[in-house]
């Protein structure tokens, strides 16, 4: 085998891993998928080993050990000095010529637009931001959760609607219809059997995530606690991306804001219309739409940025993850 690939791509998040080695024209010589990268549980040695395992059946298929320019976007890659640290560890396994390291908010960005240029905000298990502009300039948030100022995600509203359910049962708090429909998810009771079951890992804790579509359709019947937490979601997204859209001058010119992330592609119509009558008011020339392409293709027009592909190259890797 030879270096036949220009870049490979990495999307690698907390649930699984996308890898694509593509050549300088664009062409997408072979793919993998793997599992999650969670350098915070494992350590990034065996994170990257992890990695390492998918990156070698891409290699494998498109008949190449190496390639020019290495594009990652990674989760937990949240502060510079993280990013600096993986790309370290990517260097050494010498998989390519160069090495930049993303955080895999990027990749949501890049993938949704043309040019490198906007805003996009994720809401999957947690919330980010990022910006940029073509001449390099980037806008960011540590986004390490509650001890960065961050809210909401899939994981923090669950654990609101459990703490508001838990209170509307006990007489603590004000009545709300999560006390019924959050422990019929799991096919229980009552908010106390639910606590019980969570606390004693009858119901395994990433079983939560679980909750925020229940969370979103009892908002959705009208239910006034889980409505507020809906429009806190939103209020949450908007704040993110005005301030990314004015620390990078580009609050009054017609600007992408991406939306990605497992809460905001599935598109719960409250949360959507509340995002868009936000933006609306607070950044007009905001233009919102929703990410449905898959993130390692942000992460190969990333890497072809950095390599000076043509532009027909650019249109040949959005064809092929459009398909």
């Amino acid at each position: 085998m030879g270096l036949t690939g220009s870049v490979l791509a990495v999307d690698a998040g907390n649930s699984k891993t996308d890898v694509a080695v593509v050549a300088a024209d664009g062409k997408v010589l072979a793919t993998a998928r793997g599992g999650a990268f969670r350098p915070p549980a494992v350590g990034v040695e065996r994170a990257v080993d992890a990695l390492a395992d998918t990156v070698a059946r891409a290699f494998a298929a498109a008949g190449a050990d190496a390639v020019d320019h290495v594009s990652a976007c990674l989760a937990n890659a949240d502060l510079p000095v993280e990013e600096e640290r993986l790309a370290a560890a990517l260097r050494a396994r010498g998989w390519g010529t160069s090495v930049e390291v993303r955080n895999d908010t990027f990749a949501v960005l890049r993938a949704g637009v043309d040019e490198p240029r906007g805003v996009a905000v994720v809401c999957g298990a947690g919330v980010n931001c990022v910006g940029m502009r073509p001449d390099g300039r980037t806008a960011r948030f540590p986004a390490v959760g509650r001890l960065s100022g961050d809210w909401g995600g899939g994981w923090g509203l669950a654990e609101e609607a459990l703490w508001h359910a838990a209170r509307a049962e006990d007489g603590r708090g004000e009545p709300t219809e999560l006390a019924r429909a959050l422990p019929a998810h799991f096919g229980l009771g009552s908010m106390y059997a639910l606590v019980e079951a969570l606390h004693l890992r009858h119901v395994e804790p990433a079983r939560r995530h679980g909750l925020t579509p229940v969370l979103f359709a009892t908002a959705a019947g009208g239910d006034r606690i889980a409505r507020a937490l809906v429009d806190r979601q939103a209020d949450e997204v908007v704040a993110m991306a005005t301030v990314a859209l004015t620390r990078l001058e580009l609050l009054a010119e017609p600007t992408p804001v991406l939306l990605g992330g497992s809460v905001l592609a599935a598109r719960h119509a409250l949360l959507d219309d509340r995002i868009r009558e936000l933006l609306a008011a607070r950044a007009p020339e905001a233009e919102p739409r929703v990410v449905t392409a898959r993130p390692v293709l942000g992460a190969v027009l990333l890497g072809l940025d950095r390599t000076g592909a043509a532009p027909e190259a650019y249109a040949r890797a959005r064809a092929h993850f459009s398909d």
